[in-house]
């Protein structure tokens, strides 16, 4: 599952080797923190997402849950700090992409 949060983008799949855990993965270092403050962070710089963590899957679950109680824009696209140019530009690259499916 992939979770496009303003702040973050997260990649979250089955643990292999324990069914109560899921694996978190970013691609920008901090990603994982921002939405996981207390997560054991590890890299795998030979893996496509090379930042990773080991969350139970009920507090995973728990908090996205909490992001989306807490939205507080109505356009998501513009909730996304300009300050973070990267990020921006890749968010609206995705969102273009996507939009041409659409139709």
């Amino acid at each position: 599952m992939w979770i496009v949060l303003n702040k973050s983008f997260l990649s979250i799949v089955k643990n292999r080797n324990n069914e109560n855990q899921l694996l978190v993965r970013a691609r920008v270092n901090g990603d994982i923190e921002k939405v996981f403050p207390d997560a054991d962070v590890f890299e795998d710089i030979d893996a496509d997402y090379k930042y990773r963590t080991y969350i139970d899957r009920e507090v995973v679950a728990n908090t996205i849950s909490e992001e989306l109680l807490n939205i507080n824009y109505d356009n998501f696209k513009s909730s996304v700090s300009k300050d973070d140019g990267i990020r921006s530009n890749a968010y609206m690259k995705v969102w273009m992409a996507l939009n041409q499916i659409q139709n």
